[in-house]
């Protein structure tokens, strides 16, 4: 299937009920007949006729019932044609001398465009729009509410609650920040303090993605219902998620494991420079290791990120639904980051709105008060990270059906087009006729 269909021009074949070669009635002078009506004679060209001619001589009508008098009706106009062009004037269809045919108004003054797309559900079945992905995102939210914020709100609940005991157990009490704001401190201070914040903020960025993903695999059910307008319960979602989620945890734990060992790779010069005494050298390579490996894992990240929805769509293996979703992505690489990164964006957004006042009462609440949250070397205690660990619970609740639905929704429209997988959705959801040809149209257009 092509990603944008084409569409064949009207005047491209003979029509009206007239064979090729025969001539039109508009050609003919004033007050001449057709040949075929009686007292028509065939004349010579360039002949003239007199005002007055004899009486016609008598025929006899031919064999079977004809009736040369009356053209055929035109045929009845195809959909999504438009408006019909206007009535013939004196030199033909649409204005004084115009001919239908090539480059006359005729045709083109009544050209309305392509028919409208089917739309069951949230979204219409044609390749989407970045706009039309989002607003497919928001419809479903708002459509299967209790369902989609059930999902969304365990899902919250449970990698906010490990935000808050990585940042309370581990990262306080490892994380040293104070150089980034002493104007005395040394490179080495300041290159390994920004190495701690890179490191701190790439664990917690690692377990927001987990969230999302995960949010995808489960909401996946959901969009998939959205898209062909079927109602749907959490007890279905569940029974029909249960089966996967081994599969699921498999997933997960790969790609733990592949942007591991690829950061890894990327720190481990820097690590074995610094041991050896590098010094400052070890840090600059750990820093451009630190970049190298950020890039390579966003890449990886984009490469594998329909793999959810293809793991529970189409109840793929672990291995089938990375290799799914690099077949859907490959070539359409920074389309795929771009609306994903935009979605990630507003979701942000959205989110600081909703976490700021949490995070400001969390603030106001511990030892080291508003002030604080301008101090690079400041340190909040459990009060905070638990205050502003509930607004991001709610902040999350909100937004990751907005990331997860996007990317179900980009899953369907990269199968939209590649695979005409708008056939399968429309027969799925009871469309009658979707994808029969279409009088005027050419086949495969």
């Amino acid at each position: 299937m092509k990603d944008t269909p084409g569409w064949a021009s009207p005047g491209s074949a003979p029509s009206d009920g007239q064979e090729p070669g025969a001539s039109d009635p508009a050609d003919r002078p004033s007050g001449s007949q057709p040949a075929d009506q009686p007292g028509a004679r065939p004349q010579s060209p360039g002949t003239k006729w007199s005002d007055e001619q004899p009486p016609p001589a008598p025929w006899s009508a031919p064999a079977g019932p004809q009736n040369p008098a009356q053209p055929p009706p035109p045929p009845p106009p195809g959909p999504g044609w438009g408006t019909p062009p206007p009535p013939a004037g004196p030199g033909g269809y649409g204005h004084p001398g115009g001919r239908r045919g090539h480059g006359g108004p005729g045709w083109g003054s009544g050209w309305g465009g392509p028919p409208p797309a089917v739309k069951p559900g949230v979204i219409p079945l044609r390749p989407l729009g970045v706009g039309e992905m989002l607003d497919g995102a928001v419809s479903t939210m708002r459509t299967y509410w209790r369902t989609v914020l059930g999902i969304s709100l365990t899902i919250a609940i449970v990698f906010e609650t490990a935000v808050v005991l990585l940042q309370g157990l581990v990262l306080d009490d490892t994380l040293d920040t104070a150089a980034l704001s002493d104007p005395s401190a040394g490179l080495d201070e300041q290159t390994q303090a920004m190495g701690d914040v890179m490191r701190s903020s790439g664990l917690l960025l690692l377990i927001t993605m987990l969230g999302i993903l995960t949010g995808t695999a489960l909401l996946a059910a959901v969009t998939s219902r959205a898209v062909l307008g079927k109602p749907v319960t959490l007890k279905e979602i569940w029974r029909d998620a249960r089966p996967q989620l081994p599969r699921l945890l498999g997933l997960i734990a790969l790609l733990l494991l592949i942007t591991g060992g690829v950061a890894a790779v990327c720190l481990l010069p820097g690590i074995l420079v610094t041991a050896s005494g590098g010094g400052e050298g070890g840090a600059a390579l750990i820093s451009l290791g630190s970049l190298g490996a950020f890039a390579l894992v966003v890449w990886l990240v984009v490469r594998f990120s329909l793999a959810a929805p293809a793991l529970m769509l189409e109840k793929q293996g672990v291995k089938k639904a990375l290799t799914r979703s690099a077949k859907l992505v490959r070539g359409s690489w920074w389309r795929m980051f771009g609306i994903q990164f935009l979605a990630l964006v507003i979701a942000n957004i959205i989110s600081t709105i909703i976490v700021l006042p949490f995070a400001l009462l969390g603030a106001a609440v511990s030892d080291e008060g508003i002030g604080g949250l301008v101090d690079a070397g400041s340190e909040y205690g459990w009060t905070y990270l638990i205050v502003s660990g509930v607004g991001s619970v709610v902040g999350s609740m909100i937004t990751l059906p907005i990331a997860a639905g996007v990317t179900v929704l980009l899953y369907i429209d990269q199968r939209i087009r590649r695979e005409a997988l708008d056939l399968d959705l429309a027969r799925a959801a009871g469309v009658q006729g979707y994808g029969s040809p279409v009088p005027g149209t050419r086949p495969g257009s």
